[in-house]
């Protein structure tokens, strides 16, 4: 449409309205030989006067009469959608969200941040769905409104918002051999079978290198696909296990005791994800704010 002119549609409406060329351009903010400009624009593009004079007063055309309220609803839909959008009442709104996030977050986090949603929007839902990837599609497909973890190293046109950050920690089961003496060293840890979680069944990590500095290597007897099943299996066993420090709130963590590694590994942050596109959406943008508040 490539002459199309969304202020004739305005200027069309100003002028039915007000039945006077003068009138409709006070009602716009412009002059009168502005609007003058424009009726002569408008009986060019409709093929029709549209308004004729009729004694000191205008009169509308029978064409004019039939499209008057189509024009007039086109022109509410016009400013509506051109319009920046409003504050929502929150605790009126209805709206389901999809958040991407560890099996350890669920169990630490989804319930507190379910009552404090509800509390101050009951017709807002959190649905939490596995995380078995970082793969960043979802999020420019709209399968998921946030994602929580580590930020990717991928999708640079993401949102981020840092919620905390965290180390890793050992945890091994109350009563332990490796507990019996202080300092725990890399040699005494090193000398113990280990557990580690990894979504791709890797035996190795960031602990395996710092070892490595020191001449020393661990050996991993399982690999499991989460936090809370190394806190499980720690619990249980005398498998040493390796898990971020927020997660030794996690179910298991009350039968293990946490410690500090006795090699430097390097920290990390877990954020909030979200495609560019939700920025300015008024509940999108309220819920990202409740959770860095909950976190902070």
């Amino acid at each position: 449409m490539p002459d199309l002119d969304l202020n004739l549609l305005l200027a069309l409406d100003g002028l039915l309205r007000e039945r006077s060329v003068s009138g409709a351009a006070r009602r716009l903010g412009l002059s009168t030989s502005a609007m003058s400009r424009t009726l002569s624009r408008l009986r060019t593009a409709l093929r029709d006067p549209i308004l004729v004079p009729a004694g000191r007063a205008m009169v509308a055309t029978p064409h004019a009469e039939a499209i008057a309220e189509q024009v007039r609803s086109l022109t509410t839909a016009v400013q509506t959608v051109l319009s920046p959008q409003q504050d929502i009442e929150i605790r009126e709104f209805r709206r389901d969200f999809t958040i991407r996030a560890n099996e350890a977050f669920v169990l630490l986090h989804a319930a507190r941040l379910s009552v404090a949603v509800t509390d101050a929007a009951p017709g807002i839902r959190l649905r939490f769905v596995p995380k078995p990837n970082k793969e960043i599609q979802p999020l420019r497909d709209a399968a998921i409104d946030l994602d929580i973890g580590v930020i990717s190293g991928d999708g640079a046109e993401l949102r981020g918002q840092t919620l905390f950050e965290d180390i890793f920690v050992g945890v091994a089961r109350l009563g332990h051999p490796l507990f019996k003496a202080t300092p725990i060293t890399a040699e005494r840890y090193a000398a113990c079978g280990h557990v580690i979680s990894s979504r791709r069944g890797h035996f190795a990590g960031p602990v395996d290198e710092a070892l490595a500095e020191l001449g020393l290597s661990r050996k991993v007897h399982l690999v499991v696909p989460s936090y809370p099943a190394v806190l499980a299996v720690a619990a249980a066993s005398d498998l040493v296990g390796l898990v971020p420090r927020s997660y030794c709130q996690a179910g298991g963590a009350d039968q293990t005791q946490m410690f500090e590694l006795p090699v430097s590994t390097p920290g990390f942050s877990i954020a909030q994800t979200w495609h560019p596109r939700m920025d300015a959406d008024p509940a999108h943008r309220w819920l990202r704010g409740l959770i860095f508040e909950a976190f902070r």
